[in-house]
């Protein structure tokens, strides 16, 4: 019964990057391998709004090529790399000079070479500079061109192209440069056990320094802590929130409006429905990334007559070997209502809901033109196929709309509930695939009636239900009986890798663990997956995932890509990395502030000046402290002891503890 996308298919292979240390600050960001030296080749050098300005930074020492020894990130924007030197005239085995080499996503290097030698030394240093120019497309798919010929200009080098010039800068200045080689050279006196530095610094004439915007006046994202008898979480969530904000970008033409990029190095973008996802797992950060996201989505969207109108556009996804690809439009247009919802309970103003509702209502109008009188909403760019994503995501922002519309004296809250009621009814009895074992939700809805029978990690937005007021959540689409079914499907050995949530199970037909909708772990729905079974009480299934990504995170070296390998974990084994996942990722890096929010419960209503707590049954990583959230505009902070108790530690005087 599976069914794959008619007409021809389009393979687009994309070079390795799982090796690569990427460091980013959009809209620049370093592609560098481990050894350290930028040769030109891969996808190697320095981007600028996806140009790559300088493709090779090769360093020779006394005519040689330093040996590298370590490689590593050590902010979400920079990278050191060390490597030895032994010189021809040392008469021993022993390396005498060490190269250190700190690479920052702004286009500045800084090189120091330390000696233990004895003796004074004098050592040529030579830097061989290159750029082609080319667009991040024209790297990745070879098309990149020859490098451009250089000048010597002031104290660098520069290269003029039809798209833009480019300047490398040296301090200290050279003694020597060769343009044609792209080479500037100096003379280095080092004393004994002495240190001499040099700083390169890259840029696009006319373009000033990078200002990204995690540097505003007011940061959109709050510097959350956390404490935890698991020394895995600490640096998840503070890797997680590093990347955020390296990913976060500017609306051009309304640059207080900051969203997130999807990821680097291939989707350094909007994305609308990442962008959506993202914002709406990080609202324990605070409000002013969900307003940034909502207000930029809300200038694109479609208006006037057609079936379309009231959409926020979005491109196609692959959804795998069993289904056409994918509307992320639809997707975004039902997350855009779902997220301002959810936002204002957070205590985004009322003033900015006030302005954003008419797009929301406009995305609430276009549900239910599209589903008429049926029960099911189909894709809107599809052959009227029926996924069952597309019917968590409808039911999510039909229940949560409406909470919103009502909370605000607008019309049509009553139409979308009853809907809502009808969906769950409808999917109850014919979305569900009765078997001996209790069966399951079918993957998708064909137009002839049939159903998809493949048991995927989608499935885990079924258990993703939304913030209502007063603390409570709305209903979900499955009852108990088969909520209860999916939770011990999701825990079992066919979809839990060890390491998380794989998107299709080992079972199905087409399994694939490198297949990126048919095997590999999608951070983000591990992420839904051990919230919602935390919520509905199924606390061994949602330990189990949750364990499984702080161990991936930590093999990663606590940055989660936005997809590995879906391979069986086993005894000393690290998961597989996937050569062409992002990395950092937004939804990646926001799960991770999801999961462990998500252990402590917090349910706020500003409007209503109240927080409720429901901590995560089981303290399945002991006492955990999450300080410096936000809730209501101001700093929240709250402690889960191991008995489960939850204490509210810092808190806006207006807020009130709930029942």
């Amino acid at each position: 019964m599976s069914r794959r996308p008619a007409g021809p298919v389009v393979s687009v292979e994309l070079p390795p990057a799982h090796t690569s240390l990427v460091c980013v600050a959009l809209p620049a960001f370093a592609i560098s391998s481990e050894e350290g030296q930028l040769t030109g080749r891969g996808l190697q050098g320095f981007y600028r709004a996806g140009r790559r300005i300088l493709s090779r930074c090769q360093m020779r020492v006394a005519g040689r090529e330093p040996v590298p020894v370590q490689a590593r990130m050590v902010t979400a924007d920079s990278a050191r790399f060390m490597a030895t030197l032994r010189l021809p005239t040392s008469g021993g085995p022993d390396p005498e000079i060490v190269v250190e080499r700190v690479r920052h996503a702004d286009g500045t290097e800084r090189i120091t070479l330390h000696s233990s030698a004895p003796r004074p030394l004098r050592l040529p240093v030579e830097v061989a500079l290159g750029t082609d120019m080319a667009e991040l497309g024209a790297v990745a798919s070879g098309r990149a061109g020859p490098e451009l010929p250089a000048d010597v200009h002031a104290s660098g080098m520069r290269w003029s192209s039809t798209s833009g010039d480019c300047l490398v800068t040296a301090n200290p200045a050279p003694a020597d440069a060769l343009a044609s080689a792209g080479m500037l050279r100096w003379e280095v006196d080092l004393p004994p056990n002495a240190s001499w530095s040099l700083e390169l610094r890259v840029r696009p004439i006319g373009a000033g320094p990078v200002r990204t915007a995690r540097h505003g006046t007011t940061r959109p994202l709050a510097a959350a802590r956390a404490v935890c008898d698991d020394a895995r979480v600490r640096p998840l969530l503070d890797r997680s929130v590093e990347d955020l904000r390296a990913l976060l970008l500017r609306d051009r033409e309304h640059p207080a409006d900051v969203y997130a990029a999807a990821g680097a190095p291939w989707r350094c973008g909007l994305a609308p429905a990442e962008a959506l996802t993202a914002a709406r797992m990080t609202l324990p950060l605070g409000t002013r990334l969900a307003a940034g996201t909502l207000r930029t989505l809300a200038r694109g969207q479609l208006t006037g007559p057609g079936p379309r109108s009231g959409m926020i556009p979005g491109p196609l996804r692959d959804a795998g070997p069993h289904l056409p690809p994918g509307c992320t439009g639809t997707e975004a247009t039902l997350l855009f209502p779902a997220l301002l919802a959810e936002a204002w309970r957070w205590g985004l103003p009322s003033k900015e809901v006030e302005e954003l509702l008419p797009t929301a209502q406009g995305c609430l109008r276009w549900l239910r033109t599209a589903v008429g009188d049926g029960a099911f909403l189909a894709d809107a760019q599809s052959d009227g196929t029926v996924r069952c994503t597309t019917q968590a995501h409808a039911h999510r922002a039909a229940l949560l709309g409406a909470d919103l519309l009502d909370a605000h004296g607008r019309e049509g809250a009553a139409e979308l509930r009853q809907w809502a009621q009808r969906l769950r009814s409808t999917f109850r009895a014919e979305f569900w695939m009765d078997d001996r074992a209790g069966g399951r939700p079918a993957l998708a809805r064909l137009p002839d009636g049939r159903l998809l029978p493949h048991l995927t990690g989608g499935a885990a937005h079924l258990l993703d239900t939304g913030l209502l007021g007063a603390g409570a959540l709305a209903p979900g689409l499955l009852d108990d009986a088969q909520t209860k079914r999916l939770a011990r499907l999701l825990g079992g050995p066919s979809m839990d890798s060890g390491w998380g949530l794989r998107s299709l199970g080992t079972k199905e037909v087409a399994y694939n663990p490198f297949g990126h909708r048919s095997g590999v772990v999608h951070v983000q729905e591990t992420a839904v997956a051990v919230a919602g079974l935390a919520v509905s009480g199924h606390e061994k299934q949602a330990s189990s995932l949750l364990r499984g990504m702080l161990s991936a995170a930590e093999s990663f070296n606590h940055r989660l890509p936005e997809m590995f390998a879906g391979e069986q974990r086993t005894e000393g084994a690290a998961p597989l990395p996937h050569p062409s996942a992002c990395r950092p990722s937004a939804t990646a890096a926001a799960a991770g502030v999801h999961v462990l929010t998500a252990l402590v419960g917090i349910r706020p209503d500003a409007p209503a000046g109240t927080v409720t707590l429901r901590p995560t049954g089981g303290t399945p990583l002991g006492e955990l402290s999450l300080a410096s959230l936000c809730v209501a505009g101001a700093p929240f902070s709250v402690r889960v002891n191991r008995l489960g108790l939850a204490m509210v530690e810092e808190a806006d005087d207006a807020l009130q503890l709930g029942v």
